[in-house]
């Protein structure tokens, strides 16, 4: 079933086109890390760039087959530099989504009635809160020129939730199970 309104159509629109930029640069910036050095911040940043990858998979299905095309302004960081820059750049796109983008499209998926698309948009904004977290973590780290302590990192393949260290049992936004993550 497609999403029903021309409003939320356009915020899944947008949101796929962004969540699809953030997985390609952020697969491009983590080869461009472990070139510096930081094979863990790499690794950091393919898990990220899968939950993106999660994300977009899950405002793409979530139109349907309603038609239409959309134009996507890249409001995030294009370019290279130093991975400390490159970790800002992530930074700021999560927390753009976080306190900007994904509430204002939640409410407005919620007075429209369009829970799919409601489900989509909180599954991206609970893991965007995380990784605004973690690439800070990184780029603590990388700020010292050092790679940041890194174990496994296991994402939610359902709504991108991202953890590093062990998953639970059972993910605490989209409740799928453990053994369903992917880790990095």
């Amino acid at each position: 079933m497609a999403v029903k309104n021309d409003m939320t159509a356009d915020f899944l629109r947008s949101a796929f086109g962004g969540e699809s930029m953030a997985h390609m640069r952020y697969l491009i910036w983590g080869d461009m890390a472990e070139k510096e050095g930081f094979p863990n911040i790499k690794r950091l940043f393919e898990a990220i760039a899968y939950a993106e990858w999660a994300h977009a998979d899950n405002h793409f299905r979530e139109l349907g087959e309603r038609k239409g095309g959309a134009d996507v302004t890249a409001g995030a960081v294009f370019g290279t530099g130093k991975t400390v820059d490159h970790l800002q750049g992530a930074i700021d796109g999560e927390l753009h989504e976080v306190n900007q983008m994904y509430p204002v499209f939640l409410e407005v998926a919620r007075f429209q009635n369009e829970k799919g698309a409601e489900r989509a948009f909180h599954f991206a904004l609970e893991a965007e809160k995380i990784h605004a977290d973690l690439f800070k973590k990184a780029q603590d780290q990388a700020k010292l020129g050092k790679d940041m302590e890194l174990g496994a990192v296991h994402v939610c393949p359902v709504c991108g939730y991202t953890v590093a260290g062990d998953a639970p049992d059972v993910c605490p936004v989209c409740g799928a199970k453990k053994e369903r993550f992917k880790v990095f």
